[in-house]
């Protein structure tokens, strides 16, 4: 009887394991596999991960309703729906007609529902699952357990997609490789159903005792508790990617920190209650800046901000674990528990961008996690001091008010710049925080008072000066500046696009775009380059300002794939550009690799690609699929302009390795800041111009210079490439590469 005795652990360890690793794989695989026809801004991620929370929560519900059964009724019911799933084999994306714009916030889950729902609803039971048949066996343990082992195998699938799969396997090869994984996890269930009703274990677990079940009141604990950390996970990568540091690899880092905060809370449990001793601190500490928004000091930010969310979520997860039922209620405690995790996932992917102008879900939730917490005093003066009850409570409603004060003067001293004083102030009410830890009511209200304090009022009065708009794929904030006679436009932190705003200079060109910048001498030449009636086509409209390189007879056409920014660029109270230079300038809205591939072949003498969503590297708009597509819709001796200024990526290999291939003439143009009559005006920029042969590239160029010589007026230099760089495609790319590691934590300005 020993092997009937074993409960076989290992078995249902590997079988989770294998499960959750594959469940998370397939979600950056496919995010990579939508990407030509999405594009990469944080909210089509956040999308996604919404897609996937609600196909996880089914997956709960569907396992709750099997444990019901026996379990060898449980096995056949879930191996049957394993091996239907499976006709969805390989892993590929549904061919949906293009969403209409502004449709895209219910358009991206649909598309992923119906590419990979099937599947991943199959795959998403089984972590409950197993864990209800594990309990089966009376002799095997605490089956909570195994959701640390569960969010294991799902962060070593997350992480391991963009450090070893992506940039080793093409996408075709990486989804016949899932299936493979899928094939061996059908095969591991199918082995643990069988250590189960082999061992005699062939009835639903119902271990636990008498344990009544759990009230409506408990479980809407767990509905909230779990809510806060899945809200905030999303809430934190838009507030980084939108206003700190719009670096796209931050994407997947607060879904990885989600995941191990699992692990730790629902493993053993020293690092969890350490986790709960200091989260009150930390979300004080650090929650304070959730409504900057600026990127100053970038990095140092956006790193305290996930130090921030995985102290957070792992306290509020181990508060979750404490309130966690008898084994026999545990399928129920999942299920509500992913109800929690949709809940925080539609209010900060789809509730949010239509309520708030600004990523304002951050800051909520950060108060929210403050009203939820466990909150065990860190300094009990209450206690030293001797003080009754009743003088207690008027010394903490006098510690709130001195906090009240101490904030003014912060906004004050922020606004007013005055960094030493606002660190002072700061501090203050930090300290305060601390002191009335113990009072939630109060706690909470010091939190919301350093928020304000810290950049928080400046935030709310841009947002009540009508000068921001919010649209599924960004943040936008007109800004005027008197003193530099200039108004600008912001996507996150990244500008895109400024006017001066002094008599007889309105329309001058600024940012990129300035007459030394590859764009501007290309299309300042353009009626020598393509003759009068040149046709020009721009993707990327920002604040318009190239409209102004336009001339009479010439036919432009702009691409731009969001609505809300058309209406920014055509407002002449915001700005002018477009309204005054090309009035009458068709504006072509969607996805311009798309909307490109629907043009006339041959129509265009100029093409320029300016689609930067902030910093996040278009890369689904230069594989060879899309240079193709511009190639078919430019001239046979039309000229392409590429911008590639960049923060995080040195994007001259990727070109490099294209022109190559298709035996192009290349080459880049590094235009410094500060330049011209007035250097506060114009931005560093690159440009790469690309020609079907040396001779047509060369009339824009002239002859090519050395490197050392590329700051020069008009310098074009050729591209640096590098040996066996892999050409990008629509089925093989990898970022990792290019990235400026430097760049991460040292920064670099615009």
């Amino acid at each position: 009887m020993t092997a009937v005795a074993s409960p076989r652990r290992w078995l249902f360890v590997l079988t989770i394991l294998v499960g959750s690793f594959l469940l998370f794989l397939v979600q950056p695989m496919v995010a990579r596999m939508v990407l030509p026809r999405l594009g990469g801004a944080p909210m089509v991620w956040n999308s996604a991960m919404l897609v996937y929370q609600a196909l996880l929560l089914g997956g709960y519900a569907y396992a709750h309703w099997l444990g019901r059964f026996a379990v060898r009724r449980q096995a056949a019911i879930h191996i049957a729906l394993l091996l239907a799933a499976a006709l969805w084999l390989p892993i590929g994306i549904a061919q949906l007609p293009p969403p209409a714009p502004g449709q895209e916030a219910l358009w991206v889950p649909l598309l992923l529902a119906a590419s990979i729902g099937p599947v991943f609803f199959a795959v998403a039971a089984q972590a409950p699952l197993m864990q209800r048949w594990f309990a089966a066996d009376p002799r095997a343990g605490d089956p909570y357990m195994l959701y640390a082992a569960s969010n294991l195998g799902s962060f070593a699938g997350l992480i391991s997609y963009p450090a070893l799969v992506e940039p080793a396997l093409p996408l075709a090869v990486q989804s016949w490789g899932w299936s493979a994984g899928y094939a061996l996890l059908v095969l591991l269930v199918a082995a643990s159903a069988a250590a189960r009703w082999r061992g005699g274990a062939d009835m639903a677990g119902d271990s636990g005792g008498a344990e009544a079940r759990p009230t409506a009141r408990r479980q809407l604990r767990w509905l909230l508790i779990a809510a806060v950390p899945s809200g905030l996970m999303l809430s934190t990568t838009t507030h980084l990617t939108t206003d700190i540091v719009a670096m796209p690899l931050l994407w997947v880092l607060p879904l990885g920190l989600y995941l191990l905060s699992f692990v730790i809370a629902f493993a053993p449990r020293a690092p969890a209650r350490i986790a709960i001793v200091i989260a009150p601190a930390v979300l004080l500490g650090v929650g304070g800046l959730a409504l900057l928004s600026t990127g100053g000091a970038a990095m140092l930010i956006a790193i305290a901000s996930l130090g921030m969310l995985f102290v957070v979520a792992t306290a509020l997860h181990a508060h979750l674990y404490d309130l966690r039922p008898a084994p026999r209620y545990l399928t129920l405690f999942y299920l509500v528990m992913s109800a929690g995790g949709v809940l925080g996932g539609l209010f900060a992917a789809l509730a949010a961008p239509l309520l708030f102008d600004w990523v304002y879900e951050h800051p909520l939730l950060v108060l929210a996690a403050a009203l939820l917490l466990p909150l065990p005093p860190l300094l009990a003066w209450e206690k030293w001091t001797h003080l009754s009850a009743g003088a207690t409570r008027i010394m903490v409603a006098l510690f709130v008010l001195t906090a009240l004060f101490a904030s003014f003067h912060l906004v004050r001293t922020w606004t007013g710049e005055f960094a030493g004083a606002a660190l002072l102030w700061g501090g203050f009410i930090f300290a305060i925080g601390l002191l009335v830890t113990r009072w939630r009511w109060a706690y909470a209200t010091v939190l919301a008072l350093l928020m304000v304090g810290l950049g928080g009022w400046s935030t709310l009065h841009d947002s009540l000066s009508d000068m921001r708009v919010r649209s599924y794929f960004g943040v936008y904030t007109v800004t005027d500046d008197p003193w530099r006679h200039q108004r600008r436009l912001a996507h996150g932190t990244t500008l895109h696009g400024l006017q001066r705003t002094d008599a007889g200079h309105e329309l001058d060109p600024t940012t990129y775009y300035g007459p030394q910048s590859g764009v501007g001498l290309a299309l300042d030449r353009i009626e020598v380059l393509a003759g009068p009636g040149a046709s020009v086509g721009i993707v990327g409209l920002g604040a318009g300002t190239l409209a102004c390189y336009r001339r009479p007879g010439q036919h432009w056409t702009i691409f731009e794939i969001d609505p809300v920014m058309v209406d920014i660029a055509r407002d002449p109270t915001k700005f002018t550009f477009l309204s005054r230079c090309a009035p009458h300038a068709p504006v072509v809205i969607g996805d311009a690799r798309l909307q490109i591939a629907g043009q006339p072949a041959g129509r265009f003498d100029i093409l320029v690609i300016d689609a930067f969503s902030s910093d996040a590297i278009p890369l689904h708009l230069l594989t060879r699929e899309a240079i193709g597509i511009y190639a078919r819709a430019l001239k046979p001796d039309g000229l392409l302009l590429i911008h590639i200024s960049n923060r995080f990526f040195n994007l001259e290999p990727v070109l490099d390795a294209e022109a190559k291939a298709r035996g192009w003439a290349a080459a880049i143009r590094n235009d410094p800041a500060g330049r011209g009559d007035d250097p506060d005006m114009l931005t560093r920029s690159s440009w790469v111009a690309l020609a079907a042969t040396p001779q047509r590239l060369a009339q824009l160029t002239g002859p090519l210079k050395s490197a050392d010589k590329a700051h020069e007026d008009g310098a074009w230099i050729a591209l640096a490439g590098r040996p066996h760089f892999d050409r990008w495609t629509d089925d093989y790319a990898s970022t990792l590469p290019i990235l400026y590691w430097n760049h991460i934590f040292f920064g670099r300005s615009e």
